[in-house]
């Protein structure tokens, strides 16, 4: 699974993406994922499952779903579970997410 991660800068996810790939471990999960600034979003689109906002970019999921053209998903992680670093409760809902937009 390609998770794509951004923020405003691409600087303040590191701990968070520590915590999804510990519970990607724990799950036997294959998981890439990588943090980008809002505005390089579009250069590091290839073979992605799904985009996720941190919250201080959330309001450009519009702009996001139309540069993708619908065709991945686009996730704003909810305040509380960024700020609280819940990667595995972030990661959890990603997958599920992934699944029910293949469906």
């Amino acid at each position: 699974m390609k998770i794509l991660l951004s923020c405003y800068a691409g600087m303040s996810t590191s701990m968070l993406i520590k915590k999804m790939k510990e519970h990607a471990n724990e799950l036997d999960c294959n998981l890439d994922i990588a943090a980008v600034p809002i505005g390089e979003i579009h250069e590091h689109l290839e073979g992605v499952d799904v985009i996720l906002l941190g919250p201080q970019v959330r309001f450009s999921k519009d702009d996001v779903i139309k540069m993708v053209k619908g065709q991945i998903p686009v996730i704003p992680i909810p305040t509380q579970d960024y700020g609280m670093m819940r990667g595995a409760k972030i990661l959890d809902e990603t997958i599920k997410a992934i699944e029910d937009f293949k469906k």
